[in-house]
């Protein structure tokens, strides 16, 4: 979504980084900017941790001021330590919820295992299948976001590094109570993530009920995707579609969005006593189940 990254001094100089492990002799900061915005997001770097190039991405891994630890894809911001969790527990908690017995997971994408986590909090999960086209991502992540992979062990977690796309268009029909796309921007491979073929796949694939939920970008930035995105879920055949919309402050725009298609299942459907039970969560609760559904002004289906 035309987001570029550079390295740049306090004067706003272009430098180049230091090997890793040898320790910053100057401020230095990570800023990724969206050229077609004006605009660009800047975090203070304090040692480089990591570098590599896998078959498909270089993965770069940063220790930040205040931010913690961050993890980029070809230059990318992926997420860092300190806002991770709005993300994750927002990929995952409102769709489950408005499930009656998520008992069978896809996750695509969603290498970093944070959605993972936040999935298998459930007790009504009986299986989770993570399905991640880049294995490095996954192994770094355990190496740097232990938190975030506490429980890559839980039996119930099957991990799978292949195509996504692919998974689920030869996945058997009704297989799954929930689908989520947990992906990067529909750029290069995940632009089919974003199709209405693929919509349509998930479709297929999920039971009924069930619901498919995807990462749809910003809302401030990425309105007519969104957009596109909900008529192409309703176009393969969804009985409802809307999406929610959360803060993120690493992502473009500070603010973020995902939209569900539900089959068999209204707008309004939740458990709302299981979800005031849930503990540990920072950002999701029961009663933001139905604000965080609240579109803004622009994003109404009249305007």
């Amino acid at each position: 979504m035309g987001r570029l990254f550079f390295f740049r001094w306090a004067a706003h100089n272009r430098c180049r980084l230091p090997p890793r492990g040898v320790p910053m002799r100057t401020e230095l900061w990570y800023s990724e900017r969206y050229e077609e915005h004006g605009a660009a997001l800047s975090l203070k770097v304090t040692g480089v941790l990591h570098r590599e190039q896998s078959p498909y991405q270089e993965i770069e891994i940063f220790e930040t001021e205040h931010f913690g630890t961050l993890m980029t894809l070809d230059g990318l911001v992926m997420l860092t330590d300190r806002d991770n969790f709005l993300y994750h527990e927002m990929m995952s908690h409102p769709a489950l919820f408005s499930h009656p017995k998520p008992a069978r997971v896809l996750i695509i994408g969603g290498g970093d295992c944070g959605t993972l986590r936040e999935v298998l909090r459930h007790p009504e999960v009986e299986r989770v299948d993570q399905v991640e086209l880049d294995e490095r991502v996954t192994r770094v992540a355990e190496r740097f976001f232990p938190e975030l992979c506490a429980k890559n062990d839980d039996p119930r977690a099957h991990f799978f590094f292949e195509d996504g796309i692919a998974w689920v268009g030869r996945a058997v029909a009704g297989s799954y109570d929930v689908i989520i796309v947990d992906s990067t921007d529909p750029v290069g491979p995940a632009a089919g993530l974003f199709s209405e073929e693929f919509y349509s796949a998930c479709l297929r694939a999920l039971g009924e009920p069930g619901i498919l939920v995807a990462q749809t970008e910003s809302p401030l930035l990425h309105a007519p995707l969104i957009r596109q995105c909900q008529e192409r879920m309703g176009a393969a055949g969804f009985d409802a579609v809307n999406s929610l919309y959360f803060p993120q402050f690493c992502y473009p725009s500070g603010w973020w969005s995902a939209t569900l298609g539900r089959r068999g299942l209204a707008l309004d459907s939740f458990r709302r006593k299981d979800a005031e039970a849930m503990t540990g969560l920072r950002y999701y609760h029961a009663d933001l189940h139905a604000a965080a559904q609240v579109p803004p002004a622009f994003l109404l289906p009249s305007a």
